[in-house]
């Protein structure tokens, strides 16, 4: 007697990765999350092989968020009410670029006018400043580069909030 031929048992098997090593599933799920979430990418690395899917189209706004970096622990306290927002001066951009004291931005990042969120402002509006002093913080590259102050000086203007975008070459503020 002959016997019918076994039926092979097949489990459904978790997408394999193409030939060049990228797993087309995990693909589409950031492709879903960013759908999803509004996200204009997503970026995710396993086993030393990074992914990245970014949607083109229509943009996505973005927020800033502040991760300064600790200079040191913060040990638990009570709350604390936020410090009211220092005054900033808002003169012509055109006026202030060209002002013979502006300290203008030596890089692109985000300007932090403090050294952490709960520490008071580097410089104010009439705050007298030493050449080499440090007046400011541009975070690029998760890395925190000091703005020093190039002459001595009254601060006779601040043109960034803390936390704030800069441009190479936009001025911060005016040193008289």
């Amino acid at each position: 007697m002959a016997q019918p031929p076994k039926k092979q048992k097949t489990a459904a098997k978790p997408a394999a990765p193409a030939s060049s090593g990228v797993d087309t599933a995990l693909v589409e799920q950031l492709a879903v999350i960013a759908t999803t979430h509004g996200l204009a990418e997503v970026e995710v690395e396993r086993a030393g092989l990074r992914i990245r899917v970014a949607r083109h189209g229509a943009p996505v706004p973005q927020q800033q968020t502040y991760f300064p970096q600790a200079a040191q622990p913060v040990a638990q306290a009570a709350p604390v009410a936020a410090p009211a927002p220092a005054p900033v001066a808002t003169p012509t951009a055109a006026a202030s670029a060209e002002h013979p004291g502006a300290v203008k931005s030596p890089m692109v990042g985000t300007a932090y006018r403090r050294p952490s969120p709960e520490a008071k402002p580097f410089v104010e509006i009439g705050s007298t400043v030493k050449a080499g002093e440090k007046i400011l913080l541009i975070e690029a590259m998760k890395t925190f580069n000091e703005i020093v102050a190039p002459r001595a000086g009254v601060v006779a203007a601040i043109f960034v909030e803390d936390g704030q975008p800069v441009e190479f070459g936009e001025p911060l503020l005016v040193i008289e």
